[in-house]
């Protein structure tokens, strides 16, 4: 018999994401001062390098003389000027170090005008490069000029001359400008064809021209030419050519005469005088090819191809203003820092030895007294439980261990045994058995796993620690919605905390965004204080924790309505879901006037559905059911816990939609079944002992342990930074029986309401969607003017689906419709 024995021992990292953020915040007003001093800094190298050119050798003396007052220098920026045009001229890199000048400059310009500095990093690159070349080439060749080449290139090229002679530096040099060539000004073998192609064109054409411009003044030079109609009885293609000069070489063809009869472009056939002329159309393609036959008279043109645009208007914008970055709102957000959270554990798992030992000893006792062998028996000692992996020997049924689950919990007398039968994935037995001392599992320690802050997900979430003493992380991204549920006190709220604190330590504001509903009022109360930077409320309400069960159901509608727009801004878009969509949005190819903006995740967190269901039933029901059916692909995700997991609570229609279940210690086989489709629930110890389910796989986690008052350094950390205006604003949802205030005083009317009007009218169709199009409004605003034009008449009453109807038919009426309310 073998026995292994696993444990490990949390890292700590910080994260890298909050540090690098930390150390590039720079703020506008530095930027501008910053490129002031490049800017003028600039300048001041222009001048010294300019005037050591002029006056360089009479100022070579004085260099070295810097503290001597009454040295006297030529140089236009006296003697600081001197000694750095001879430290970075004759010392550095000769004449090209002018460009230094260029880099300074557009330095600073870049940050004056807070451009993007991705781009500049290119120009730092190049220009860096065309320096050291440009410095050893005049190295090479005016050795005995030491002010073009500078020092550094001259002693480069000597160095480089020491190893591969001459010619191999030489070679160099020229292998350096062509990737510059190449790599800087795209230059390419094709490009280089077309260029002497077009010469050739250009030459042929004018030759041509000049030609055809000499015959034709030599041989007409006529005041008046008539050709009489002819027609050939063989011959029925042209009824009649009339030629009448008009002056010089020009002719007007009478086209009305010309019968067309060329049925293949390829073959053309023209009989012709000697004293007929036929001139080209009047239409000529870009840059033709002219091919010249043995008739003189006759010319064939070869339109020229279009030439084909590569870069679009989204790529030269992200060229010059970089991709758009969410986050600049909040340039300056840092992370919360690891140090918020406690850390409970004390060194790492305890192994107690003799109690896995006389485990060990219990188990193999009671299979053999029901006449099981085992070939061999592991252990692996997770935080709470150990798991005991059995490979029984051959002809044992499998079911006859299962049924002997009692038993074994009888023998070890311990709480909450659980058999795997076998453990998915391997050729073993697991019996699970609860340590007699657990160790609690620290959320310090899960948010600083490797396995945490490496993790490529959308919404990571760090749960806890599995029976191996592996960090648990999931992605709710792809789950894509969370059903929670366990008894009172076993660890359902600790582990919404977890959920959201994962979240809260990996995404920026500016990326998600949570819809808190606390029908309890205290659990989720804590995070009021980063409502403006991580909520999302309606309009009109006062907190953006939703403990008023009566609000509730507007705020899953509005959730839907939130849907539903972005439903449509996807399909504008032409993609299949947000992250394809914020994809686009970065790279600039959606235009923003077409009401296209980034769209951050929007998390439903509801911390007791059972009390919504008793107060609210169906009205609760269908938009969290329609919620959870379409809102995956746009960004909407549902969490959902309960402490009572029965079948009137978690319907079959909400459990189709949530495939990911997280079961904490429930009271009894049903509500195990209800919540996990299975048994197991039931056999769990408490205290943030869970089984996560998704699909066919389930895993048993210890949760991690976040108390109040690291929620609370973690959302003081947070609201102490700059914050958004308000909280993420959801649509505002009007119901059919929303009872509009048709009093509504003309004081209080929007500053567009008269713009909405005629484009209602002109439009003859009313939505709050088409004033947004045309008006560029958001769809609150939008909203309220729809409001107000139904109080005014203009417009008729919600119709579910349907546009509202338009009173007033043209533009001539809602100019009256005014009148009569002026007067």
């Amino acid at each position: 018999m073998a026995k292994t024995i696993k444990t490990t021992t949390p890292d700590k990292k910080v994260d890298s994401k909050s540090e690098a953020k930390k150390s590039w915040a720079i703020s506008k007003q530095h930027k501008i001062v910053l490129g002031c001093l490049l800017v003028l800094f600039s300048t001041a190298l222009l001048l010294a390098f300019i005037s050591f050119y002029i006056y360089g050798q009479e100022d070579q003396s004085a260099v070295n003389q810097l503290t001597d007052r009454n040295e006297v220098v030529q140089n236009w920026l006296g003697k600081f000027g001197a000694y750095l045009a001879d430290l970075i001229i004759y010392q550095g890199f000769g004449i090209a170090s002018f460009l230094f000048v260029r880099l300074f400059f557009l330095t600073g310009l870049f940050l004056i005008l807070d451009i993007s500095l991705r781009k500049l990093k290119n120009i730092w690159f190049w220009d860096l490069f065309v320096i050291i070349i440009l410095s050893i080439l005049f190295g090479f060749f005016a050795t005995s000029l030491p002010e073009l080449g500078g020092i550094i290139g001259y002693e480069l090229n000597l160095f480089s001359q020491d190893y591969i002679g001459k010619t191999g530096t030489l070679l160099v040099l020229i292998f350096g400008i062509v990737i510059y060539l190449i790599f800087k000004i795209k230059v390419s073998p094709e490009k280089i064809k077309t260029f002497f192609e077009n010469t050739k064109k250009e030459i042929k054409t004018d030759l041509s021209t000049a030609a055809t411009s000499s015959s034709a003044a030599s041989a007409y030079n006529l005041e008046e030419y008539a050709v009489k109609e002819t027609k050939d009885e063989n011959d029925d293609d042209l009824d009649g050519i009339h030629l009448k000069t008009l002056s010089g070489s020009q002719f007007e063809i009478n086209k009305e005469a010309l019968k067309p009869t060329i049925s293949n472009s390829s073959e053309i056939s023209l009989k012709t005088t000697p004293s007929e002329v036929v001139t080209p159309p009047p239409y000529i393609a870009p840059t033709p090819e002219i091919i010249h036959t043995n008739d003189d008279h006759f010319v064939i043109e070869k339109a020229a191809e279009e030439d084909i645009i590569e870069e679009n208007l989204a790529s030269r914008l992200v060229a010059d203003f970089g991709l758009f970055d969410p986050t600049l709102d909040l340039s300056n957000y840092k992370y919360p820092t690891i140090d918020l959270l406690k850390e409970y554990s004390t060194g790492g798992i305890t192994i107690n030895q003799e109690e896995l030992e006389e485990n060990k000893n219990r188990i193999v006792e009671t299979l053999r007294n029901y006449k099981i062998e085992i070939a061999q028996i592991k252990a692996t000692v997770g935080p709470s439980v150990t798991l005991y992996e059995i490979v029984p020997e051959a002809g044992i049924r499998i079911s006859k261990i299962k049924s002997l689950e009692d038993d074994i919990a009888l023998s070890l007398s311990a709480l909450g045994i659980r058999i795997i039968a076998p453990i998915p994935g391997k050729g073993t037995i697991g019996i699970e058995v609860p340590n007699k001392n657990p160790t609690m599992v620290s959320m310090k320690s899960v948010i600083g796993s490797a396995k945490f802050q490496e993790a490529e997900m959308e919404l990571p979430i760090a749960l806890g620690k599995t029976i191996s003493n592996e960090t648990f992380v999931v992605d709710l991204a792809k789950m894509p919605h969370l059903l929670m549920a366990g008894a009172t006190g076993q660890g359902k709220s600790v582990g919404l905390n977890a959920v959201i604190t994962s979240l809260l330590y990996k995404k920026h504001p500016a990326e998600i965004k949570f819809v808190m509903v606390d029908p309890k009022k205290v659990e989720l109360t804590l995070f009021n204080k980063i409502e403006r930077h991580y909520l999302a409320m309606l309009p009109d309400s006062d907190d953006a924790i939703i403990t008023d069960n009566a609000k509730v159901v507007n705020t899953l509608n509005s959730l839907c309505v939130e849907m539903d727009n972005r439903y449509n801004l996807l399909k504008d878009a032409m993609v299949r879901n947000i992250k394809e969509y914020n994809e686009k949005f970065k790279s600039r190819k959606l235009n923003p006037e077409n009401g296209h903006r980034f769209l951050p995740y929007i998390i439903l967190v509801v911390d007791e559905f059972a009390d919504l269901i008793m107060t609210a039933g169906k009205e609760v029901e269908m938009p969290i059911a329609r919620l959870a059916q379409l809102a995956r692909a746009i960004g909407i995700h549902l969490i959902i816990a309960t402490q009572r997991p029965s079948v009137n609570v978690i319907t079959g229609l909400i459990k189709a939609n949530f495939p990911a279940r997280i079961a904490f210690r429930v009271s009894s086989k049903i509500d195990s079944r209800t919540i996990l489709d299975g048994q197991g629930a039931d056999q769990l110890i408490g205290r943030g002992d869970l089984l996560y389910s998704n699909g066919n796989d389930m895993v048993r986690v210890q949760c991690a342990f976040v108390d109040t008052p690291e929620v609370e350094k973690i959302v003081d950390f947070i609201g102490a930074q700059k914050a958004y205006a308000t909280a993420y604003l959801l649509p505002e949802f009007i119901g059919e029986e929303s009872g509009i205030n048709l009093d509504m005083d003309i004081s209080e009317r929007d500053t567009l309401f008269r713009e909405a009007a005629e484009v209602i009218v002109n439009a003859q169709q009313g939505s709050a969607s088409l004033l947004q199009r045309k008006l560029k409004l958001g769809y609150n605003r939008a909203g309220r003017l729809i409001d107000q034009l139904e109080a005014a008449g203009i417009v008729g009453p919600f119709e579910g689906s349907k546009a509202r109807s338009v009173n007033i038919p043209d533009m001539s009426s809602l100019d009256q419709f005014f009148n009569n309310e002026q007067n």
